[in-house]
């Protein structure tokens, strides 16, 4: 399987929703569109199928002042998963996760994990300005970005999207992480796919972007930043039945889980409802350095899952495909940047990247 890369948008593909992708492209495209500055913006898009976000965003800025206007710089265009969004999912049965597939994966090699290598030669050699992956959540959750390394000119362009900017280092094989090797790149999580302001702020932000001639070496200041880690995954345990309509025999999560992203959660929360004679863990958080933190931030008491000590969950998500097929959720503690970088720092080692939820 090879990348298919064009000098030119194919006609009326502009004019496609998402969901009609799949009948001008056959797979992951990428489209170089010239600017009056040659080096590059890298902008990716639908690398969940049901993310759309992203594509409504560029396509609405094409067709509007660049359809007349010459763009101020370079514009490379990837176009990720259109056979998924025109089953309106994240990604197909026969299909990986496409953001869990990049340069620095762990899993198993398939030829999408090849074709996504070829491509991140092929954007290495372009040498881009930045790179910015755009992405939908799928519970309640405020626009944000996230970094994978804490340096200047990366959380600049975070915090050019949001005050709020995450900091991950799990999951592997993301495409920030693959990219983030050679540019500055962030991901852009613009909230539900079906809210229109998502595609707005997205919209804005790339053409701001696209007029910058440069990125700052100094870390914004205090009041244009908060920074957050995740320091854990939290999945379902294997096995385990549960819904959110309070229908499961094993574990009954509350409809509206989801209002708790990005907020502090005290100790005693009640997370869920869950039979104790099943004897075994329901939910799992699994540290980003590898150690097992079920214990610590869970405890069971009578039938309810509580927090055991406070927590900031983000990604919290009541859709069960996502929890089954990938988390239900991140925890965060704050960051204080200082202590994590210095204002003249400006590209660090890389970190040990060998991959961005909803």
């Amino acid at each position: 399987m090879q990348a298919r890369i064009l000098d030119t948008l194919p006609d009326r593909l502009l004019d496609q929703p998402a969901q009609e992708l799949h009948r001008f492209l056959d797979g992951p495209t990428l489209i170089h569109l010239p600017g009056r500055n040659p080096q590059p913006l890298v902008v990716s898009v639908l690398q969940h199928g049901n993310e759309t976000s992203g594509w409504d965003a560029v396509r609405r800025l094409l067709k509007g002042r660049y359809a007349r206007d010459q763009l101020p710089r370079s514009l490379l265009l990837l176009i990720g998963n259109v056979r998924a969004a025109a089953r309106g999912m994240r990604h197909l049965a026969d299909q990986p996760d496409f953001n869990r597939c990049w340069p620095g994966s762990r899993g198993p090699e398939t030829i999408w994990h090849r074709l996504f290598s070829q491509i991140t030669r092929h954007v290495q050699r372009s040498q881009p300005f930045a790179c910015i992956d755009v992405h939908n959540n799928t519970g309640q959750n405020p626009h944000y970005a996230a970094v994978n390394q804490i340096e200047a000119q990366r959380l600049h362009l975070a915090s050019l999207f949001s005050k709020t900017v995450v900091y991950f280092t799990e999951p592997a094989g993301v495409q920030s992480m693959a990219f983030g090797r050679f540019a500055p790149a962030v991901t852009l999580e613009c909230g539900l796919a079906a809210e229109r302001d998502g595609t707005d702020h997205a919209m804005t932000y790339l053409d701001q972007v696209l007029h910058l001639d440069s990125l700052p070496n100094q870390v914004p200041e205090p009041d244009r930043l908060e920074l957050f880690e995740m320091f854990a995954t939290v999945k379902v345990a294997q096995g385990i039945d549960f819904d959110f309509q309070g229908q499961a025999s094993d574990l009954r999560f509350p409809a509206d889980l989801d209002r708790y992203n990005f907020r502090e959660i005290a100790r005693g929360t009640s997370l869920a409802s869950y039979d104790p004679a099943l004897g075994s863990a329901a939910l799992l958080a699994e540290g980003h350095d590898g150690r097992d933190l079920s214990q610590d931030c869970f405890s069971i008491e009578g039938n309810q899952i509580r927090t055991r000590r406070p927590l900031m969950p983000a990604m919290l998500t009541t859709d069960e495909y996502v929890v089954r097929n990938d988390c239900l959720c991140y925890f965060m503690e704050r960051l204080c940047v200082e202590q994590r970088v210095s204002p003249d720092q400006t590209r660090p080692e890389p970190a040990a990247l060998p991959e961005s939820e909803p």
